[in-house]
């Protein structure tokens, strides 16, 4: 239940037309977004052609609210610093009570909220169209607000409004259309039109300023009643995904500039790529030139960059090519978030002064980054673990792949259409008479006593190199995959 004194001390927005998109499987629900049409006709009072605005809110659950400073249970979402997510289960770190429950921003329930909201202007063209090309941030404002999600999207419904605008929505999640009038529910495809448009607008402008645009669909099990993978299948990562991320984007960017870079502020950063490392990137992609495949130089430019990381300084991040930018948008599985929630009740909010030092918050922040790549490691860990076990009932079969890394102790290959990666090691490469040389500098396996099939210089197994192999072994105990040529 919340608290209706609380609910008095913030900006009502229960009337406003508010939504979710999140997976279809999701529980916790931590970002809403709300959609207000302030002027929309194609004329102004002199008959010229005029532009419309719009008010979008971006919400966040307002954990803050909950989870105090020096609690037990804020000491325990520090220690865990982030929430974990495996192939089978998920380790929150929040309690459920919170994250699925309290904060959770459920359709037809009022709820807490730090937000974010924005009003745009979009101009119309000669013929009343509007150009979304320029549409501008007129102002904007965070504030503690409540609201009532209308409707709970998954991503592939979203998808399905941005396809066929005309269609009616419907939603097959599960939570449906909550308390909304039939009206305002029905503005959904307005909504997700206008909120399209305006998130490809800011995709496009990352683009053009250097930002980086490497995405694969995201890998998913499904499991059987004993818990054992049975299929690997694939989320794409489409429009829908874009529209929520660019919105996250402006809202955790927009927080890190009303900041200001004068007090001691959690931002989120990245660091230049090792240069050396990209200019054998480019090297390699010049020799190759087209039998390298596009695959291939986006791995090893992934390779090559730092990781990004939480910092009180500043110093931008490189891959999304902004000057100012923070997590925001997730303190239910992200403390960082959390830490910033609290700095803006502090410095935009409320004007109080902060009485941890620069340094205390460095050390927090480097707790945090510690924390995070732990927990992607255990991600990783786990994902190999059920490919390990999905590929074990595969033994003896041959597939597709590529070479996706070299070492001096052999190739990595990894599949076609499942992305299980395993081993043909160096010893079973070529026949028992062949020396096989690691080449690093041009990312290859060389034999100089076998030439090419062309005969033109010797036989070489090159990263990228299309190949097919043999399932000959699959350890789940050790998460290793054993190949032999096919």
């Amino acid at each position: 239940m919340t608290d209706q004194a609380e609910i008095l001390r913030r900006r009502d927005m229960r009337d406003v037309f508010t939504f979710t998109i999140d997976p279809a499987d999701a529980r916790d629900f931590d970002d809403a977004l709300s959609f207000e049409i302030i002027s929309n006709s194609g004329q102004d009072e002199a008959g010229q052609t005029a532009s419309a605005a719009f008010r979008i809110g971006v919400h966040i659950a307002d954990v803050s609210h909950y989870v105090r400073p020096g609690t037990k249970v804020d000491d325990d979402a520090y220690r865990r610093g982030t929430s974990v997510y495996l192939v089978d289960r998920v380790l929150p770190m929040l309690p459920e009570e919170l994250c699925n429950d309290l904060c959770s921003l459920r359709p037809g329930e009022d709820k807490l909220c730090m937000s974010v909201i924005f009003t745009f202007e979009v101009p119309r063209d000669a013929t009343g169209e509007l150009r979304f090309t320029d549409a501008r941030v007129l102002k904007y404002k965070i504030c503690r607000t409540v609201i009532r999600s209308d409707i709970r999207l998954d991503y592939e419904e979203a998808q399905a409004l941005i396809d066929h605008p005309d269609r009616p929505a419907h939603s097959a999640s599960g939570c449906g259309f909550g308390t909304a009038t039939a009206s305002r529910a029905g503005g959904i495809e307005e909504a997700i039109g206008i909120l399209h448009a305006l998130a490809q607008k800011f995709r496009a402008e990352r683009i053009a300023n250097g930002a980086m645009t490497i995405a694969q669909d995201e890998m998913h099990f499904r499991l059987d009643g004993q818990g054992y993978p049975t299929e690997i299948y694939f989320e794409e990562h489409n429009e829908a995904h874009q529209l929520i991320e660019e919105f996250m984007l402006l809202a955790n960017r927009t927080v890190a500039k009303a900041v200001g870079s004068g007090r001691p502020f959690v931002y989120r950063v990245h660091d230049l790529p090792d240069m050396e490392k990209l200019e054998a990137v480019k090297a390699f992609q010049r020799k190759m030139g087209s039998r390298v495949s596009r695959q291939t130089i986006e791995l090893l430019t992934i390779r090559a960059q730092a990781k990004a990381v939480y910092s009180t300084y500043n110093i931008g991040h490189y891959g999304l090519a902004f000057t100012h930018y923070t997590h925001f948008t997730s303190p239910i599985r992200r403390y960082p978030d959390l830490m910033v929630h609290r700095l803006v009740e502090k410095y935009i909010l409320t004007g109080k002064k902060e009485t941890m030092t620069r340094e205390e918050m460095e050390d927090m922040c480097e707790h945090c980054s510690a924390c995070e790549q732990d927990a992607a490691q255990a991600e990783r860990d786990s994902v190999k673990m059920f490919q390990t076990m999905w590929m074990n009932s595969h033994i003896g079969e041959t597939f597709s792949g590529y070479i996706s890394g070299v070492t001096d102790f052999g190739l990595f290959i990894q599949l076609d259409g499942n992305r299980c990666e395993g081993l043909l090691r160096i010893t079973d490469v070529g026949e028992p008479d062949e020396y096989w040389q690691y080449d690093e500098k041009n990312y290859r396996l060389v034999c100089e006593n076998r030439k090419t099939q062309e005969g033109h210089g010797p036989a070489a197994y090159t990263l990228g190199d299309p190949v097919k192999v043999k399932v000959i072994r699959a350890d789940v105990n050790k998460s290793q995959i054993d190949f032999e040529w096919a």
